[in-house]
């Protein structure tokens, strides 16, 4: 339900991957037999020569007794090669049978043949390094270290000592390990490391790996110029590495400059591109909200490997994200073939089944990967939304019941993602009991986002004025209101909501005031004149409301936004019956967002309601539907359209499920009546008219229409004649 980024590791948690990658797990002479020191001739050693799997697995060895004392003038003797080379052999031999046998006092045999070979032979840099690199990897990483800085004093050029101290410095950064080193002059390993292989680069400048892990390096020292050029430097001798490219790439989207980014990889010829490539390519598309182009990156990747699950899933998402469904459901389920037990893959296609209208083959799907993750938030998310528009109202709430359980914590303390979480929960699990009509139940849900503080509590705050004024108890509402500003004065949102609520209790004025009180003559005054301009539409203040929103159109840059007003001024229109220009405005808000639900609604509705265009107005309306599947004005919008058309079963099917979620709106019971009317069922018109009735009674005088009420009645007093000329016909009421 998120902007992926692009799918690689920070940095520093690619330097232990890159000992092992970038460097031999083993030096040549541990690997085919002692070489001669001086020439490289192989020394004759065991047969013990089986590949070996990785010494790092290994444990540390335990400490060698200290090697035998030298004599004084040891340092002036010349080196007994021969011995050493025989102690060599044993050595290599030790090594080789300690890996292959898995035991650790092998280990220790060797580390004493190396220091009897260096006892014969001290001034041997290739004696040096195998003993250091032998420390190294079985975990004595001080001794390594000493053993290399020893060598170095001596022979300040040695590639192979400035290498293994690299992966020393490298190990301690993987580890998280920044701890002063025993023998480190200054102590901070990074930059230990970083003098390592700018070391290292100038004695080979030819080694593109070492180029790429010097730039890491400065990565992670936040030196984006220096790592600029040593990945730059590396790119130049293999423009085509993909790890080269990679790593400059990433350097550009960890920086925020994702143009650059996307000019790197696709200066590679797209035929020499890589899968990670062009899946790095779409995931910078996709943070550029370049969607489309995201998704062709994404394909490329797909073709180069058809199997590998992180691009079908990124191209997946990709495409629903696009709202292509077909084509993510396809991905999907290539997803799912290639791996089985990725429970997330199913929950997408059971979002996008649900979106397709398909339901019960939804609901299947989603249960399955609840089955198969009983912890996911996102199934269990899915699950409720089913059973809610389903109409299965009593299973949605057990089922939100459950996830707000699942994400509650009993001190309290949330993080960020964790208060997102059990919001989206708690949101749904109120909106369920409104839908029951269990107003005090929907209340004290929302009382727990209230109590989560912070944005969670506005929202709170919003939704309990909600469920007030659904229930028809204004002062309640006002109530709320007023308890939410006093608790968040600096709120501009929540002071608005207080404003439109003291409107909808008759207190107009003190409500623009509140209102107009919020004005500071800055782009901030946009959402103000937003609502002082609705406000005043509610009130019949037309004059008012447009100049309102013109004030808002000065302030209006955003294309949402921009949807947003024409929408308004579509409503402030229609509710004057300038139906012509409504409908202009309307289709233009629709021309920025052909998916804006309510625009849909609205006007597919207005044309129902005037009797003309009825195929058209079927088409915007049943497109709202499928976008908001569970709002009941739409499902009343599309039965009246049906009834227009005389479609009585579907008008039947889509106006009782709208009353069902919405029994407190008058309009809703109004058009049921006359479905049952046309139907021939005057009982049951009677009784929905009654009801209508009574809803209105209830309404606030604010949301009432001139004439509407009269017209009910009117229904309601034919039908009522009607009932009795039937009454009287046969001596006797029918029974309701």
């Amino acid at each position: 339900m998120m902007t992926r980024k692009l799918r690689l590791p920070p940095l520093w948690l690619t330097f232990a991957a890159a000992i092992a990658f970038l460097l031999p797990a083993r030096p040549d002479c541990a690997q085919n037999g002692p070489k001669n020191a001086l020439s490289g001739t192989p020394v004759t050693a065991s047969p013990a020569q089986t590949p070996s799997a990785s010494p790092a697995l290994l444990a540390p060895a335990k400490a060698a007794p200290a090697a035998p004392a030298k004599p004084a003038n040891s340092a002036t003797l010349p080196p007994n090669r021969a011995q050493a080379y025989y102690h060599l052999s044993l050595a290599s031999t030790y090594e080789n049978e300690a890996v292959t046998e898995g035991r650790t006092d092998l280990v220790t045999q060797a580390i004493e043949e190396y220091k009897l070979a260096l006892n014969a032979d001290p001034a041997s840099s290739q004696l040096n390094n195998a003993l250091a690199d032998l420390y190294f990897r079985v975990g004595r990483i001080s001794e390594a270290e000493s053993v290399a800085r020893e060598l170095l004093k001596r022979a300040p050029d040695d590639l192979d000592a400035h290498k293994l101290l690299g992966r020393i410095y490298l190990r301690q950064l993987s580890e998280e390990q920044n701890a002063p080193s025993s023998v480190s002059p200054t102590g901070n390993t990074l930059d230990e490391a970083i003098a390592e292989f700018a070391k290292i680069v100038a004695l080979d400048p030819k080694s593109v790996e070492d180029r790429m892990l010097l730039g890491q390096l400065f990565t992670v020292r936040h030196d984006q110029t220096k790592a600029e050029e040593q990945f730059k430097i590396a790119q130049a001798m293999e423009p085509d590495s993909e790890e080269a490219v990679l790593n400059l790439a990433r350097l550009y989207a960890e920086s925020g400059n994702l143009e650059q980014e996307v000019k790197v990889i696709e200066a590679v010829p797209a035929a020499s591109r890589t899968a990670r490539m062009e899946d790095a390519l779409g995931a910078a598309y996709e943070q550029l909200k370049q969607t489309r182009e995201a998704i062709a990156a994404f394909q490329r990747a797909a073709v180069i490997e058809p199997e590998d699950a992180r691009t079908l899933e990124a191209l997946a998402q990709a495409l629903l994200d696009d709202n292509q469904l077909d084509a993510s459901l396809k991905q999907y389920k290539k997803l799912v073939e290639v791996d089985p037990e990725n429970a997330g893959a199913l929950v997408h296609i059971g979002e996008i089944l649900r979106r397709q209208g398909k339901f019960e083959e939804a609901l299947e799907i989603i249960r399955k990967a609840r089955k198969m993750d009983p912890e996911n938030l996102e199934a269990g998310y899915n699950e409720g939304l089913l059973m809610d528009v389903l109409g299965r109202y009593d299973a949605a709430v057990q089922v939100f019941e459950k996830m707000v359980d699942q994400t509650s914590h009993a001190n309290g303390a949330y993080t960020t993602e964790e208060k997102n979480n059990r919001g989206i929960f708690l949101e749904r699990l109120g909106a369920v009991y409104q839908e029951l009509n269990k107003t005090a139940e929907a209340i004290a849900t929302y009382q727990k986002l209230i109590d989560m503080g912070g944005e969670s509590a506005v929202r709170g705050y919003q939704f309990q004025a909600d469920a007030w004024r659904d229930a028809k108890q204004f002062d309640k509402a006002v109530e709320v209101s007023r308890r939410a500003v006093e608790a968040n004065p600096k709120d501009h949102d929540l002071t608005l909501m207080l404003a439109g609520e003291l409107g909808d209790v008759g207190k107009t004025d003190e409500g623009l005031a509140l209102a107009r009180g919020l004005l500071t003559n800055t782009k901030e005054d946009r959402t103000v004149w937003l609502a002082l301009g609705q406000m005043c539409v509610r009130a019949r203040r037309w004059k008012e409301a447009g100049e309102a929103f013109d004030k808002a159109a000065a302030l209006t840059t955003k294309k949402e936004d921009r949807t947003y007003l024409f929408f308004l001024r579509g409503e402030l229109a229609e509710r004057q019956k300038h139906d012509e220009q409504a409908e202009q405005f309307f289709r233009q808000a629709l021309k920025l967002d052909p998916e804006n639900a309510m625009t849909l609604n609205y006007l597919g509705y207005m044309l129902a309601d005037k009797g003309i265009r009825l195929p058209e107005a079927l088409k915007l309306i049943r497109k709202a539907v499928e976008l908001e599947p569970m709002n009941g004005a739409y499902l009343d919008s599309l039965g009246w359209v049906y009834l227009k058309m005389g479609e009585y079963e579907l008008a039947e099917e889509n106006l009782r499920q709208a009353v069902a979620r919405d029994q407190t709106d008058p309009a809703l019971h109004d058009h049921l009546g006359e479905l049952y009317e046309k139907t021939g069922r005057i009982r049951l018109a009677a009784a929905q008219w009654e009801l209508s009735l009574a809803e209105y009674a209830k309404s606030a005088p604010i949301d009432v229409e001139p004439g509407e009420v009269a017209k009910v009645q009117r229904k309601l007093d034919n039908a009522r004649l009607k009932l009795t000329k039937e009454d009287n016909a046969i001596g006797q009421p029918k029974p309701r």
